[in-house]
């Protein structure tokens, strides 16, 4: 409770609505979710310290620790599928050999601060159209929302609002266009995103959703757990360091990272829903364009809203006179 109550305000709703509730999953929920992610990896009183090494040597735990943190953990390329407990003790943690490709781990190092940044990426395009907005839609609104206005208060708020209409009317395309741009750009950002995040883990995050679920279906005794390449909880670590007579020593660690138990199911939870936001946004983004293009729909969608307040030749009468920012 304590790392979720700072969060209590992305759930809050708004007395006025600008914008469309696939717009409101990206500026709140998106961000919500990222930046709870980003303070629960850094939540060390949940899941311990986020790496721990062990060594025969006599190195210092606490040095090792902090050694193998900065410079990164790897993995055995060839390691990956060798049987557990009979040829390797954990897959990819192996006897090095000049020439095998290792791959290094240094993604959860900086896990908390590419969420963080993640977020407020998510709430960049409503910034922008919040900022050129500036509370147009609340002002011309008034108290109409107000279920107990007065009948007098009430026809007198409609006459400012008719009068605001007709006088400002033709003058609404550069705003209605930009809130295009933005609702554009929130797509833009949730694909670059996930291009982002498969850059980060490495090539692997396009594919990992697919991977996971089709684990679920394998034999127990033969299946490959497909979270561990991704974020494997063991891995190697060397430490280099003078001898007492001067040469270089070379020490071998296995590092145990109980950061990517959490690691592992934050980014499965964020494959399926930045996959399922960026087809919802792309569905948002293909009706604008019709909303643009056809006068019919146009006509249909404002009949449906008005449908108590007039009838449907009246508001076809009035879409087919005044431009799409006015609609």
């Amino acid at each position: 409770m304590d790392i979720i109550s700072p969060f209590k305000s992305f759930i809050k709703m708004p007395n006025c609505t600008i914008d469309n509730n696939v717009f409101k999953l990206h500026y709140r929920v998106s961000c919500m979710v990222l930046f709870m992610c980003s303070v629960l990896v850094t939540a060390r009183q949940y899941f311990g310290d986020p790496i721990d090494c062990i060594s025969r040597d006599d190195i210092p735990n606490e040095l090792l620790d902090t050694f193998c943190w900065v410079h990164t953990t790897f993995s055995i390329v060839d390691s990956w599928n060798k049987t557990v407990g009979v040829e390797v003790p954990y897959p990819g943690v192996d006897k090095y050999f000049p020439g095998e490709k290792r791959v290094y781990h240094a993604y959860y190092q900086w896990v908390c601060f590419v969420l963080f940044f993640q977020a407020i990426l998510f709430y960049v395009p409503h910034y922008l159209w919040k900022a050129i907005e500036n509370g147009r839609i609340k002002s011309i609104r008034s108290n109409l929302c107000n279920p107990i206005l007065k009948d007098s208060d009430r026809k007198e708020q409609k006459n400012l609002l008719v009068t605001y209409l007709e006088k400002s009317k033709n003058s609404h395309q550069a705003s209605f266009y930009f809130y295009c741009v933005c609702e554009f750009l929130n797509l833009v950002n949730v694909l670059a995103q996930m291009i982002m995040m498969d850059k980060f883990l490495g090539g692997q995050f396009t594919t990992y959703g697919w991977q996971v679920l089709q684990f679920t279906e394998w034999d127990f005794s033969v299946r490959y757990d497909p979270m561990i390449k991704v974020f494997p909880r063991l891995t190697k670590c060397t430490f280099h360091r003078y001898g007492s007579s001067g040469d270089v020593q070379k020490h071998d660690a296995m590092c145990i990272l109980p950061i990517n138990i959490i690691n592992e199911k934050i980014y499965i939870f964020l494959w399926f829903w930045f996959y399922f936001l960026a087809i919802l946004t792309f569905i948002t983004v293909v009706y604008r364009m019709a909303t643009i293009t056809s006068t019919k729909l146009r006509i249909y969608l404002l009949h449906k809203r008005c449908i108590s307040l007039a009838d449907r030749g009246s508001i076809a009468h009035l879409v087919e006179n005044m431009d799409v920012g006015d609609w």
